[in-house]
């Protein structure tokens, strides 16, 4: 009898901690850390198609996107993108010759250097200014980002889809943690 008893509270004991795991995985899968599968080659040569990478999505919550953070966000079309935060709010964003104006002022894009390099004709970057893309505004407003993938060429990024609202970004991402042989911290 006894015997049966502890075997039942044994039981008891091991159901109580798996449901307290399984608790604790739901509530990091969904408020604080998410996979995600990077789905073409947008983002290239800093992302290749079928890298996984962690989402941070407590970052945001507490702060706003930084300039170049590369960031997963609800896409028009109901899918998520990964691209890379190039404007914020308050910044007039012009392309001329493959540089980046930020305010008049030119920016560096050092993740870029790999892939301007190998190029053997034309820019990464086609020319372009923000009012090319919103007609109707002049810089980025308030609570909005302009975001583009590395792969300029081959990217539907905020010169397609337009400006994306930070309410949209799920959050950033910077590890990858598969495939196994090239697990990394992107920049």
């Amino acid at each position: 009898m006894e015997n049966v008893k502890k075997e039942k509270n044994e039981l008891w004991e091991w159901i109580k901690a798996l449901l307290i795991a399984f608790g604790i995985a739901v509530l990091i899968r969904y408020f604080l850390f998410t996979p995600i599968v990077v789905d073409g080659d947008s983002m290239m040569p800093t992302l290749e198609d079928g890298d996984r990478m962690i989402v941070n999505k407590i970052g945001y919550t507490l702060g706003d996107p930084k300039r170049f953070d590369i960031v997963v966000f609800h896409a028009p079309e109901g899918k998520d993108y990964i691209k890379r935060v190039i404007g914020l709010p308050g910044d007039h964003i012009e392309y001329k010759d493959d540089q980046l104006y930020i305010n008049g002022k030119p920016y560096e894009e050092p993740y870029l250097e790999q892939y301007k390099s190998e190029l053997t004709e034309g820019t990464l970057t086609q020319d372009f200014t923000l009012q090319d893309v919103e007609p109707t505004i002049e810089v980025i407003p308030e609570g909005y980002v302009f975001v583009m993938g590395d792969n300029r060429r081959y990217s539907k990024d905020s010169r397609h889809i337009g400006i994306v609202s930070e309410e949209k970004i799920i959050g950033s991402t910077s590890v990858v943690f598969w495939p196994f042989d090239e697990i990394k911290i992107v920049k």
